[in-house]
């Protein structure tokens, strides 16, 4: 449906709200008060922070929840290219019909209680999700956790933490443990959390959070593990084994978050075949993804040369792209180009840095 001036699209609708980073959930409990709460009205909640591998995790969990012939509600973030990838709506990506709605909603609301876009955008979530039946409702934290916008469920299922490492600095702090504090604030009395691999300062932080709040913590190389076995994957805890496919998503560093999410699967409920199927079935568009259509991918191959997007933009990120290129590289040798954009506020330097000498 093309949008006139008149009936904008949903996105220039949310671009309209103020695009600042305020970390804050005062408006967003306001907001939610007068809209009624749909956040205690959702399906059960699996609620993700982490610095990278929040949305490949969630991709995995997604695809297992649904190879076993149930329905989530998914919200992420960012988009690649529609604002609509950011809500799924009982599996199904939101109609723009819909969004538009839910936009004008917010949008009346906020002349009396003002938010920002991403504030605009959870309530969005909360809104379609509790207007809808699922089976389980997968939360991305979209920066931090303490104070992000999603962090208003008070009783989720389960939580997890993906690998925590240095982004945002400006709002989360300038060292590891005051960024993995902020991510631990995601963690709720009682409920499960599981902890993918991280640097021993960020699990200290973590452990103690989980242990003030009675929260039992799953963590990776203690409780769990994930590594690669022949031509698939193995994901053990302490009284189980899976054998399981290859990740579909390819990188080493998706062999955690594949573990994670068998993990978290297990914890769910979610019966084994289905599990193995979601392992091999799972797709996340721009995440060390080749490109094989389209007239980049026809002008590589007039070369021999292959493109691959992915979109991290931290030095983390920029690790686990190295590793993957360097995996690449020793079984087809070749050049290597690196085609890279950033904002401003990334640490552009600490991610070219990565790339020395490559």
């Amino acid at each position: 449906m093309t949008q006139s001036a008149a009936n904008p699209s949903p996105a220039a609708q949310f671009y309209a709200f103020p695009r600042v980073i305020d970390l804050s959930l005062d408006r967003m409990r306001a907001a939610l008060s007068a809209l009624g709460n749909p956040q205690d009205r959702i399906a059960p909640v699996i609620h993700v922070a982490g610095t990278n591998g929040k949305g490949s995790t969630l991709a995995f969990l997604r695809a297992m929840i649904e190879a076993n012939g149930q329905q989530a509600h998914v919200y992420t973030s960012p988009h690649l290219v529609r604002i609509e990838e950011r809500w799924r709506v009982a599996g199904s990506l939101i109609e723009t019909e819909a969004l538009a709605r839910l936009a004008d909603e917010i949008t009346a609301l906020s002349a009396t209680i003002p938010v920002t876009i991403f504030e605009a955008e959870t309530i969005a979530a909360f809104l379609a999700f509790a207007r809808t039946a699922a089976a389980v409702t997968l939360l991305e934290v979209g920066l931090g956790g303490r104070l992000d916008a999603t962090n208003v469920v008070n009783a989720p299922a389960l939580t997890a933490i993906t690998p925590v490492d240095f982004d945002h600095q400006d709002y989360l702090g300038d060292t590891i443990d005051k960024i993995a504090s902020e991510k631990a604030g995601i963690i709720k009395p009682g409920v499960p959390v599981i902890v993918g691999p991280q640097r021993p300062e960020a699990l200290a932080v973590i452990e103690a959070r989980a242990e003030e709040l009675g929260a039992p913590l799953l963590a990776f190389g203690r409780d769990w593990d994930a590594f690669p076995d022949r031509d698939g994957l193995v994901v053990q805890g302490e009284d189980w084994l899976l054998d399981l496919p290859s990740p579909a998503l390819p990188g080493r560093h998706q062999i955690t978050n594949a573990g994670a999410a068998v993990v978290l699967a297990r914890r769910f409920g979610i019966p084994d075949a289905a599990i193995a199927k979601g392992v091999a079935s799972a797709r996340w568009p721009g995440r060390m993804q080749r490109l094989t259509s389209g007239p980049f991918a026809e002008l590589a191959a007039c070369t021999a040369s292959e493109v691959w997007l992915d979109g991290g933009h931290n030095p983390h990120g920029a690790a686990a792209a190295k590793a993957h290129i360097d995996a690449l590289a020793r079984t087809r040798p070749a050049r290597f180009g690196l085609v890279t954009a950033m904002l401003g506020t990334k640490d552009a330097r600490g991610f070219f840095d990565v790339f020395a000498g490559a």
